[in-house]
């Protein structure tokens, strides 16, 4: 970067500016680690540099683009992050003059899927920026190994939890839908983040109101079977207070088909399938119970979808939480609450 960068400008305010957009001239790019071969990591360092010149990239936010590198000699998706390391971009706020490094960190997939998983791959990046320290040793005792386990750290986990779960994983589809609480035990330090980090993908989270699911959430730790417990400690995996429904048992067949092909891309779609379909199951209820606060035949209809979309159970506690204060939808969630236990 040129030293003026981090001046003031005329008006007093910071040129920030300059640091979104520089020009060419105000920097260069050094390699830090590559598995490239020579003639490919020139042609990505010149992609970039572009980038870089444009102003495209902003600080600590991915992006995924098609690049066409003569080895392998076709398009490869290129997921791009600009970064800076986490205490010097303090420094850096604090006395402006400061010239803090800054660093782009690509991954090469075989195609531009990886934009399926740039909330992912961001977090990686996020976590190497606060534990980066570019000393010699940390470069090769951390940075290198992290770098190069990207694709098996943040693309493959919902893989192996398939993988692992296999007919069983319908328990935990259910757990993640219903906001129960788990309790991952003996199990190695990857299979707990990737059981945990499954949970946290197949979740309404977002979806939903936050006030419902915080309610949920309460609700679930209150009731009797309280924690379904992972038992890790055999080649299978032990499950003990799980709960399952129809709806679940088939987005599992679905997973499990999936496996055969053994495509991490193919399965957050199908996550992202199986959240859609919950999504519109809850609206479709929460559209009956509006009716059905005036319409028997529509209170009807809410009971034949509740039997038979496969997930009743856990739409009914969902809206339950989310009606509790409207007095009308909450004497509809009763009764219908009382014809399912019948």
């Amino acid at each position: 970067r040129s030293s003026q960068q981090g001046a003031d400008s005329g008006d007093g305010s910071p040129s920030g500016a300059a640091a979104e957009t520089p020009s060419s001239e105000d920097f260069s790019l050094s390699l830090l680690d590559t598995n490239l071969p020579t003639e490919a990591e020139t042609e990505l360092r010149s992609f970039i540099a572009k980038r870089l010149t444009k102003g495209a990239l902003f600080e600590g936010m991915g992006n995924v683009a098609s690049v066409g590198l003569s080895i392998p000699e076709y398009k490869v998706g290129c997921y791009y992050c600009r970064f800076q390391q986490e205490n010097l971009l303090e420094m850096a706020t604090l006395e402006s003059d400061i010239n803090a490094p800054e660093y782009v960190v690509c991954f090469l997939g075989g195609s531009e899927k990886e934009d399926t998983f740039r909330l992912e791959l961001d977090k990686y990046v996020q976590s190497l920026k606060i534990n980066l320290n570019l000393e010699q040793k940390t470069l090769e005792t951390y940075v290198n190994p992290y770098l190069r386990s990207w694709f098996e750290n943040a693309i493959c986990p919902i893989q192996r939890v398939v993988q692992l779960f296999q007919e069983k994983l319908a328990f935990l589809l259910h757990a993640a839908l219903s906001y129960t609480p788990v309790e991952v035990k003996n199990a190695d330090e990857r299979t707990e983040k990737d059981i945990s980090r499954f949970l946290a993908a197949a979740s309404l989270q977002g979806l939903v109101q936050e006030g419902t699911m915080t309610s949920l959430c309460i609700a679930m730790t209150e009731e009797q079977h309280k924690s379904m417990i992972i038992d890790c400690s055999g080649p299978q995996p032990q499950l003990h207070n799980a709960g399952s429904n129809r709806f679940c048992e088939d987005w599992m067949h679905a997973f499990v088909n999936g496996a055969e092909g053994g495509n991490p891309f193919l399965f957050l779609q199908i996550l992202e399938n199986f959240k859609l379909k919950a999504i519109q199951d809850i609206n479709n209820l929460k559209r009956f119970i509006r009716q059905a606060e005036m319409n028997h035949y529509a209170l009807f209809k809410c009971y034949m979808f509740l039997k038979n979309c496969g997930s009743g159970d856990i739409l009914l506690k969902i809206v339950k939480v989310e009606h509790a204060e409207m007095p009308e939808a909450r004497n509809v969630v009763t009764v219908l609450e009382e014809f399912m236990r019948e």
